[in-house]
């Protein structure tokens, strides 16, 4: 076969390798996923050496808009991380015995193709026969042909031995990254349950975590912004707090274990459109999370800031159809350190009702990290689906909620249930 002939010929089984891969069950109906595993394919096969950028891959692939910033975006961090250990299970269980390993090296944004076995199949003529078959006649033999016999034989065992040490360091290193990147673990009932509606459709729902509007510099001083004092500054929006990035770890966590991706976005880069046509799930409350102050969530338990008395200015959360044994409203503890916060948690039906919309809000972001945990924990989750009526109903109803939370050392420890309203 020509050279041509044998290029064309691995890229197929190379191609065949990767509808392998995305035929599998690890990746039925994870839309992105496959995509992303071809695209990377197609890459290295068309364009071998050079390396794939962040930023190509969000516009290309993910249609991100050409002011993409990774560092707010980590869309394509999330889905290469999620593939990498799709990979890792996929060789580790149903394609252990498939002729190409696929694997995407830590830290870069490419794929790379081992073939499962570098050693070939054993020729019906073994080399020693070959070489007796070749071999002079005893009156033709001199010392010079000798020595030259002897050097070839020594450079094939040599040979031989090059190619198996090179298999063990290859399997080796494909075990290791099996061993230290293992797939997450199927997730527990009720966090299915809990999260069925965000995960039984392709389309991967939208992180919307807050970024507060400040003014000022992190060098000399940053405030919220106040648009009667701090008219005509520019505006800082680009930060968000501990809980928030705590939490969407978090939830990649689960949302591994469903076998489901997510995307991130900042929520002064929500458009009405993505509102609209997408499940959303937001990270923070309205006071920094501005783009829930046009979308409608929660009806009963709703962020006001204190109007009058000694906590004037301060956010709380008012219980506007207050139920026997519930408080008119919640606060947490005033000044530093915090003992004690409260957040809502909240499923509801989207602007469009075919979508729904998740809100884990804290009155501050400790709030925030433990709304987040509590449901993305089994034992807590468990005990909201119970509350809740489910799973026996078959499917969950919406609902809005208050925890109350217990801080230590900036750390949420502990978070109750203390108000659970189902929404009709």
């Amino acid at each position: 076969m020509s050279v041509t002939g044998v290029v064309v010929a691995e890229r197929e089984e190379k191609l065949r390798q990767v509808e392998r891969v995305v035929g599998s069950d690890l990746l039925h109906g994870s839309e992105s996923l496959c995509k992303l595993l071809r695209y990377l394919a197609e890459h290295c096969i068309d364009h071998p050496g050079a390396a794939v950028k962040e930023y190509q891959i969000a516009t290309e692939l993910f249609k991100r808009p050409q002011d993409f910033d990774p560092r707010l975006d980590a869309t394509v961090r999330v889905q290469t991380g999620r593939l990498r250990s799709k990979l890792s299970e996929y060789y580790a269980g149903v394609g252990k015995k498939d002729p190409w390993m696929l694997e995407i090296p830590k830290g870069a944004y490419s794929l790379v193709f081992y073939p499962r076995n570098l050693v070939p199949a054993a020729d019906p003529l073994a080399p020693a026969q070959v070489l007796d078959k070749a071999a002079p006649s005893a009156q033709d033999r001199t010392p010079r042909h000798s020595a030259w016999l002897t050097t070839v034989i020594i450079l094939s065992a040599i040979s031989v031995l090059l190619v198996a040490a090179l298999v063990t360091l290859l399997l080796n290193r494909a075990n290791a990254r099996r061993t230290a990147n293992p797939a997450p673990p199927e997730a527990p009932a009720a966090l299915a349950f809990l999260w069925n509606d965000f995960v039984m459709t392709p389309e991967e729902p939208w992180v919307i975590f807050s970024n507060a509007e400040f003014a000022g510099r992190p060098e000399t001083g940053m405030h919220y912004y106040n648009p009667a004092s701090d008219r005509g500054q520019p505006i800082l929006d680009h930060y968000t707090g501990v809980g928030e990035v705590l939490g969407i770890h978090e939830l990649d966590r689960v949302f591994a274990s469903l076998h489901h991706g997510l995307r991130v976005k900042r929520g002064r880069l929500l458009s009405l459109d993505d509102a609209k046509n997408n499940d959303l799930i937001f990270v923070g409350s309205p006071s920094e999370n501005l783009s829930l102050r046009e979308i409608p969530t929660t009806q009963d338990f709703v962020f006001r800031s204190v109007d009058k008395g000694p906590r004037k200015g301060d956010l709380s959360v008012v219980n506007v159809h207050p139920q026997k044994g519930e408080e008119n409203s919640y606060i947490s503890t005033k000044g530093l350190p915090i003992t004690e916060d409260y957040a809502v948690i909240g499923l509801m039906p989207g602007m469009n009702p075919a979508r729904w919309v998740m809100l884990l809000a804290g009155l501050t972001t400790i709030g925030t990290q433990a709304a987040v945990e509590y449901v993305s924990r089994s034992n807590t989750a468990e005990d909201l689906v119970k509350r809740i009526g489910g799973p026996v109903s078959g499917k969950i109803a919406p609902f809005e909620c208050v925890v109350r939370v217990k801080v230590t050392q900036g750390v949420p420890v502990q978070a109750d249930l203390v108000a659970l309203h189902l929404r009709h």
